[in-house]
């Protein structure tokens, strides 16, 4: 699987210059790109916990599924940055940062059409 998430998370950060970042954590792993040339506002620790605490609240929004259906992505915006959650396999989820001045909606298409183009 690393190799695919490795693939995966290539392509997310190619397909639009406003993502800083992207980071796929499956299985208590975390495979992730940073653009070249910027500089993460969170340390690789505080990055895991921050995506296993995003993994928790994935689990309570599926608790509802059967009454409003499945969750698609959910959408964060901070004040350096938006931040994109994904569901990808079985519970593993993807995580983008974009800059603030980026179509978050337009990227947010890309990412779902990038990870339906490599997943089962």
């Amino acid at each position: 699987m690393e190799l695919k998430y490795e693939k995966i998370c290539e392509q997310i950060l190619e397909c639009d210059k406003n993502i800083r970042y992207v980071g796929i954590y499956d299985f208590g792993e975390l495979y992730d790109k940073m653009r070249p040339g910027l500089k993460s506002h969170l340390s690789r620790e505080e990055t895991e916990m921050s995506l296993s605490q995003a993994v928790y609240r994935w689990s309570t929004r599926k608790k509802t599924a059967d009454k409003i259906g499945k969750p698609i992505y959910a959408l964060a915006k901070y004040e350096k940055i938006y931040r994109i959650t994904i569901p990808i396999g079985g519970a593993g989820l993807i995580l983008a940062s974009v800059e603030l001045d980026a179509d978050v909606n337009q990227i947010v298409d890309k990412i779902i059409s990038i990870k339906n183009e490599n997943s089962p």
